[in-house]
């Protein structure tokens, strides 16, 4: 069958919409992506893994099984996805993102979620890159190399899901999935100008694996639009009795959340959540976006929360759990393991146990200070990420101008303080650099209030318009010009 290339330029909405009225064939999305990802691979380096056959077998299948009887706001009716590579798939390679120790594994059961979306008509093509066991913001393992931003190749797309946010932005595919502990799915998404949500812990399956109760890491959509966002989420979210935080759910909440566009009543804007520096040319950016929620009749104060304690928190409570989860894998594989692994292992054994009981009762402070600031306003919007993409072989950042951040993983603390507090947060692509490098948004919600969050997110894609809606082709940095601001 020969691939339309006009198909990938459809969002994940209106491809679905043909799809669940006939007018367009699984099998037909299924050789577009594949015709896109042949194109995109060389250049991006964002599905180093495909499962193109197997992909075409699914969309046969329900082809041959015909359509739902009764109209489900959560089926995906054959639209091709990506699977972040820390996530299974039956029967496809699975590397733990990119990790030498993993090279040959091939998976015999796909994750819960993958289950869930595939249960609700989606089909996986490939697995998306990530760096090793998810383990750092900039997306580059020793299996698969780099990750590159399309938007100037010489840059990196952030981590961990980068594979996933390059794989929607360029079109290769119309949906991917995310997740996100300190800044996974949101940085990827503000770094690749697409749609980036980290759910409330509980709402997507996760696999009977690691720290089941630890509620820092979470699965979520990366997508296009905050419309293809939405429907990922419905239909990605599930109950599962083997997930001790998993959440019921409720049918088209989200799409209709972000339809239904409810306006609050007041958002507080904070330039820097009082934790970090940023880069002055992201933040003119940002402060430019978020000035015309006004143009919806939204009054928006500047304002921080006191979450000012969040990176020496994040320090304590990420350390006890990296120390359960991965130490045994520093023992056992030795220098197989990146550095990265050994420092934060380390780390977290030097601290005294005294820190840890600290570290938890300043979170539980941090959280009841923040929940107090939303009886006040709505939502709370910031950067999503403090700098421009930086290049794509680096594995972690140092400084910003004069500032020296304490630990490799410092400069994302915009986004794992929210992390702590088990609030939702959506990124979305709110500008441009003077080098044409992408600014992403982060909004912020209540915990368990992803419905609203998609909703004021479509307010604002409608007021600045959906920067990622048209999948983008890579860009030589000669083409972008300029340089890391």
């Amino acid at each position: 069958m020969s691939a339309d290339p006009n198909l990938i330029r459809l969002t994940a909405c209106e491809a679905v919409d043909l799809l669940r009225k006939g007018e367009l064939k699984p099998s037909e999305l299924v050789e577009a992506s594949a015709a896109r990802i042949a194109v995109i691979e060389p250049q991006v380096n964002a599905m180093p893994i495909t499962c193109v056959e197997r992909a075409r077998e699914r969309a046969h299948a329900l082809e041959a099984a015909g359509r739902p009887a009764a109209f489900d706001p959560a089926w995906l009716a054959g639209l091709p996805i990506s699977v972040k590579d820390l996530d299974e798939v039956s029967g496809v390679r699975h590397t733990f993102g990119g990790s030498v120790i993993y090279k040959d594994y091939v998976s015999t059961r796909s994750s819960p979620m993958v289950d869930v979306l595939e249960a609700n008509g989606a089909v996986p093509i490939g697995k998306s890159n990530s760096p090793e066991f998810g383990f750092n913001a900039s997306t580059i393992n020793a299996l698969f190399g780099p990750t590159r931003n399309p938007y100037d190749t010489s840059r990196t797309v952030g981590g961990s899901s980068g594979g996933a946010a390059a794989s929607v932005a360029t079109g290769e595919v119309w949906m991917a999935t995310g997740s996100d502990l300190g800044s996974s799915i949101r940085l990827p998404a503000a770094f690749c100008s697409v749609v980036g949500l980290r759910p409330s812990f509980g709402r997507v399956p996760r696999a009977a694996k690691g720290m089941p109760f630890n509620t820092l890491p979470v699965l979520g959509p990366i997508a296009r639009t905050v419309a293809d966002t939405a429907l990922m989420m419905d239909a990605m979210v599930a109950e599962r009795w083997n997930d001790p935080l998993s959440l019921p759910a409720n049918p088209g909440e989200f799409s209709a959340g972000a339809l239904a566009r409810a306006k609050p009543r007041r958002i507080a804007f904070s330039p820097d959540l009082g934790v970090t520096p940023v880069d002055p040319a992201i933040a003119a950016v940002v402060a430019a976006a978020v000035a015309r929620f006004q143009e919806a009749g939204i009054a928006v104060e500047e304002k921080t929360p006191d979450v000012a304690s969040g990176i020496e928190v994040f320090h304590g409570i990420r350390g006890v759990n990296h120390l359960a989860n991965m130490g045994p894998l520093v023992e056992t594989y030795g220098d197989q393991v990146i550095p990265e692994i050994h420092y934060s292992v380390t780390r977290a054994a030097d601290l005294p146990i005294e820190r840890y009981a600290w570290a938890e009762r300043e979170r539980a402070a941090l959280f009841f200070r923040l929940m107090e600031f939303f009886e006040t306003y709505d939502f709370l919007v910031c950067p999503t990420a403090i700098m421009e993409p930086f290049p794509a072989e680096w594995r972690r950042v140092d400084m910003l101008g004069s500032h020296r951040f304490d630990s490799y993983i410092d400069w994302i603390a915009i986004t794992f303080t929210i992390s702590l507090t088990g609030c939702p947060a959506i990124s979305v692509p709110c500008g441009f650099t003077a080098a044409g490098l992408p600014v992403g948004l982060q909004i912020i919600a209540r915990p368990r209030r992803e419905a609203e969050l998609l909703g004021v997110a479509q307010i604002f894609e409608d007021i600045v318009g959906a920067f990622g809606r048209q999948p983008v082709d890579p860009k030589a940095p000669a083409a972008v010009g300029g340089g890391q601001s």
